[in-house]
């Protein structure tokens, strides 16, 4: 079963206008071919199915722990894609019912790339890739046989990877360019701990074969402070007990993979700090969250008043 913390995985920052078509490609990373919604989908399914759980302990919790990161994964790229939907952190009044609605006041939505994640998703995430296709269930790959899953998982980590650096490549804004920054340090640690599962179960040096990985995140400024703080060698659990046998693949006396700062490969218990998730501001003339918003406001307040 699965634990839910009240924050994101790291911090974001707010974005610095809103602009709906930076979102939509930051969608790519949530419901494209290598988005989040495809590395979690994989390895959510593969972890239920996997055979011989307590014999292959040790692979069954990488791929489980990952799992856990990866549901994370999808509510920070759904952060960053509403945030930059909704623009700027503001102290707008939204307590009111929305205003005269009959000037257009959204007619710059209907040139937006995703027009739908307005009038559908009223700019928030859904999963969908960056030109509004559904992401589905064949993106999905569970063989039972964990050589071809790990192999796979180690496919899908690296072409993740080179999609994170291509929709890094079109935004300019912080909030996009922080959630691909961060990504690709961590998609960084999973494609090196799927390629190590690999040569311990096969023997095979597949980092001499493939490139596990091949971007020097040194050179993207927004992966620094990760490299700088360890987040590379770094293998989190999501756990406060279970899953530490990972331990037996991502350690050992292993290193950061060449052209990362080096330093031996660690196991933590537990799940990252985190960072606050950010309380968008509502938008009465699209409706939400309602048409009258402050009576649902004074009610939450009772409600919560009620509690304490």
């Amino acid at each position: 079963m699965f634990l839910r913390v009240n924050k994101l995985q790291t911090e974001l920052p707010a974005p610095k206008r809103q602009d709906p078509n930076a979102a939509a490609a930051l969608q790519e990373l949530l419901g494209g071919k290598y988005g989040e919604m495809s590395t979690l989908g994989n390895y959510l399914f593969q972890s239920f199915n996997f055979r011989s759980k307590s014999k292959l302990s040790a692979f069954y919790s990488l791929v489980a722990c990952i799992t856990a990161e990866e549901l994370g994964h999808v509510e920070l790229v759904s952060n960053g894609i509403a945030m930059l939907n909704n623009g700027p952190d503001a102290k707008a009044d939204d307590s009111k019912a929305g205003g005269d609605i009959s000037g257009a006041p959204m007619e710059a939505m209907k040139d937006i790339r995703s027009f739908a994640s307005f009038a559908s998703g009223a700019g928030g995430a859904l999963p969908v890739n960056s030109n509004s296709m559904s992401w589905n269930v064949d993106m999905v790959t569970t063989t039972g046989n964990v050589i071809f899953d790990l192999l796979h998982n180690f496919h899908l980590e690296c072409g993740a990877r080179l999609h994170k650096l291509r929709v890094y490549e079109t935004l300019s804004d912080p909030t996009g360019r922080e959630v691909c920054g961060y990504l690709l340090v961590r998609g960084s640690v999973h494609a090196h701990a799927y390629a190590l599962a690999l040569k311990h179960l096969t023997g095979v040096e597949i980092e001499k074969m493939l490139p596990t990985p091949n971007i020097p995140l040194g050179n993207i400024p927004e992966c620094q402070k990760y490299l700088d703080e360890g987040s590379h060698r770094r293998l989190y659990t999501f756990s406060p007990s279970d899953y530490q046998d990972i331990a037996a693949v991502w350690g050992g006396g292993e290193m950061a993979l060449p052209g990362d700062p080096p330093g031996p490969l660690e196991v933590v218990e537990g799940m990252p700090d985190g960072g606050k998730i950010h309380d968008l501001v509502g938008q009465p003339n699209v409706f939400t969250p309602d048409y009258a918003p402050e009576e649902m406001y004074e009610i939450a307040a009772k409600l919560t008043k009620k509690m304490r």
